[in-house]
């Protein structure tokens, strides 16, 4: 009987979670309309102004597949994936730890509060220029200026999530003998996830957008070296390729990473939701 019930249960749970990826996979459809009505403004745009301002869609795909072919584009777009996976990592650690120890807290919110409002204040565009007078143009650059620029976001998302949470919830669980870790595992971290996964999405762009902006002023190679060789050439077309394989990757990462490990923390809130039903 023992072996047919861990059989069940795990066919269960592999049910759902099939059910949950589905369920991602389907409502893709309305970001795949929010991209066609992109398409159609940038059409637009192309047509109103001309290829030299703005190539048409079709030129800049035909330009991404052309790079497609080459070993040396791959090596490019690698180097500024590698450069914005591994700060946004930084960033997502280290936010969210700070964050949660601020959280719980409220003194070192208070003495937080400026610094990170000095953080966010100063420009990126002068944390490149500190970064490359510190480390040249090179990788440290890059995830120096990912960090302080993306750090305070999901320090707020964690901390903010923490300090809003329901006590009433870890009394509860605490009558019911669960001790301090238990509880903030299975309550408080994830009561978080209204604040901290909105803060680790913005995080994540913003670590691409450092990251080419890093590259492209530092001379530092990537997309943001390449976009630098498209603006001498004048190449319209190759700068809005390299930019539509910036945000490419960018879309793959966050679907691949942060959306799946949302859908399988938020599982508790699907409780009171109807199969399709977002509210």
């Amino acid at each position: 009987m023992k072996p047919s019930r861990t059989t069940s249960s795990l066919a269960r749970r592999l049910a759902d979670r099939a059910g949950r990826l589905l369920e991602l996979a389907w409502s893709a459809w309305a970001g795949l309309a929010a991209l066609c009505l992109l398409a159609a403004v940038w059409q637009a745009g192309h047509e109103a102004y001309g290829p030299f301002i703005l190539s048409s869609p079709q030129e800049t795909i035909a330009a991404v597949w052309q790079l497609a072919g080459m070993p040396e584009a791959w090596s490019v777009a690698t180097l500024t994936l590698q450069r914005s996976v591994t700060g946004f990592a930084l960033v997502a650690g280290l936010g969210l730890v700070l964050g949660l120890a601020a959280g719980y807290s409220p003194a070192t919110m208070r003495i937080a509060a400026p610094l990170i409002t000095v953080l966010i204040g100063v420009p990126p565009i002068a944390w490149i220029v500190l970064a490359m007078i510190w480390f040249g143009g090179s990788d440290a650059t890059v995830r120096t200026v990912i960090v302080v620029t993306a750090l305070p976001v999901v320090f707020l998302g964690a901390a903010q999530g923490i300090a809003t949470r329901d006590r009433n919830l870890d009394r509860m669980a605490s009558a019911f003998g669960a001790g301090p870790v238990r509880r903030f595992l299975t309550v408080g971290l994830r009561q978080t996830t209204t604040t901290l996964f909105p803060a680790l999405t913005l995080a994540l762009g913003t670590a691409f957008k450092v990251a080419v902006m890093a590259e492209l002023l530092a001379n530092a190679g990537g997309i943001g070296g390449a976009l630098a060789d498209a603006r001498i050439n004048l190449d319209i077309a190759n700068a809005l390729a390299w930019v539509l394989i910036a945000v490419s990757l960018l879309i793959a990462v966050e679907y691949a990473l942060v959306q799946p490990v949302k859908g399988e923390v938020d599982r508790w809130r699907r409780a009171a939701q109807p199969w399709g039903v977002k509210r």
